[in-house]
């Protein structure tokens, strides 16, 4: 069943539900003074799936109204009519993102050569056609009634209200929705710290420009307390025209048009970390990927304290800036929620900043020295198509 949280998601969005028609609950967000997109959406990452509503004061009552019909009567309104919909809008969003893009199939590579088969992170979100196909109208009544229940959810209002009118709301439009069961336990996630052996795929892409590298690495998950370590690592190797990698595979060797790396914050057993560089129109593949493990061969030299002062403003900045916006994506409701699903804590994101700042250079050097290696390091190698001449090995 890869795909079918994202594919539910879909369906709570679009379908509709015993008292709210489908398409009415948009139409009245946005009478109200909402926007579709910023303001009314939901996203689906491997741990959560968030949903939002950014709304004018007065219409909190209308979104509370709305959300607790979707929690309590969204099986109504499901048909099989709806489900194809929405399943064939899902398969466009891969076709858009993944199958049609250029090095579109990084993400899903990694993933199946990071976490073996039968792992949770396995597969990426989006899921694979097969699954999608698959998916029946009894499978989507069966998630619904076992995950959209109120003791799996987290409900997060930020904002222009009044805390007690807020509470009393709340009470009004969920407290009537029982209980459901308690869902299934997850399955258990763990995995050994590294990989154990090199991996190494050279794909044929025929939507590609030029060639492109990309890296991989398995790294302590964002439940381990190395998560803000990793956090950062990324930006100090490849975010800014100041970086070592940046500087090295663009400026020096012109190599590549750009570089890049962060980690996935998966938070079950263990993360995924990526570095990646986007080579040139007409350089040799090669060449581009000879030039970046020879940077990563030796991460502790990439790693000094200009480049972690430097990491830590930027990422301090960008948090308080994201945290100025009440809704949407990365305000103070998804994080307050997003702490409450992930840690079992609210009040998480109130450390984070003091987190990244307590970061040091002999933990940043030590995590690189212990992770960045061979034998925990898959490479993907994208060539052109029309010029491509490798296989996998």
């Amino acid at each position: 069943r890869t795909g079918f949280a994202h594919l539910f998601e879909h369906l709570m969005l679009f379908t509709g539900s015993r008292n709210v028609p489908e398409g009415t609950a948009w139409a009245l967000m946005e009478a109200a003074g909402a926007r579709a997109g910023p303001d009314l959406n939901g996203t689906t990452s491997a741990d959560r799936t968030n949903y939002f509503q950014q709304v004018p004061s007065h219409a909190l009552e209308r979104a509370f109204w709305i959300e607790a019909d979707r929690m309590a009567t969204l099986d109504d309104a499901l048909n099989q009519a709806k489900l194809d919909n929405q399943r064939e809008v899902v398969k466009n969003e891969r076709r858009q993102s993944v199958d049609n893009q250029p090095y579109g199939l990084a993400q899903q590579k990694l993933l199946s050569y990071t976490f073996p088969e039968g792992h949770p992170y396995h597969h990426p979100v989006l899921g694979s056609m097969e699954d999608l196909t698959a998916a029946s109208l009894e499978d989507v009544r069966a998630f619904f009634r076992t995950y959209y229940v109120p003791n799996n959810a987290v409900l997060a209002v930020t904002g222009d209200i009044d805390v007690d009118d807020a509470k009393a709301l709340v009470r009004r439009y969920f407290g009537p929705i029982p209980r459901g069961a308690d869902p299934p336990p997850l399955r258990d996630a763990t995995l050994p710290p590294l990989i154990g052996a090199a991996q190494r795929e050279v794909i044929q892409d025929p939507n590609a420009p030029g060639p492109a590298v990309y890296v991989g690495y398995r790294m302590p998950s964002a439940r381990d307390a190395r998560a803000p370590v990793v956090t950062l690592l990324g930006g100090l190797l490849a975010s800014g025209r100041s970086s070592p990698l940046y500087r090295v595979m663009v400026r020096e060797k012109q190599l590549a048009t750009n570089v890049f790396a962060f980690n996935f914050g998966y938070l079950e057993g263990a993360d995924l970390f990526l570095v990646g560089a986007i080579g040139r129109p007409g350089i040799d593949a090669d060449s581009l990927e000879a030039a970046l493990l020879a940077e990563l061969n030796d991460p502790a030299r990439l790693i000094d304290a200009t480049g972690l002062e430097r990491v830590q403003a930027s990422a301090r900045f960008g948090l308080v800036n994201q945290l100025q916006g009440m809704g949407g994506f990365g305000g103070r409701g998804d994080m307050l929620a997003m702490g409450k699903v992930y840690f079992d804590d609210a009040g998480w994101i109130n450390r984070r900043s003091a987190q990244l700042a307590g970061v040091t250079l002999d933990q940043m050097r030590a995590l690189a020295a212990e992770r960045m290696v061979e034998n925990n390091r898959t490479t993907l190698v994208f060539v052109p198509a029309r010029a491509a001449t490798g296989g996998t090995r």
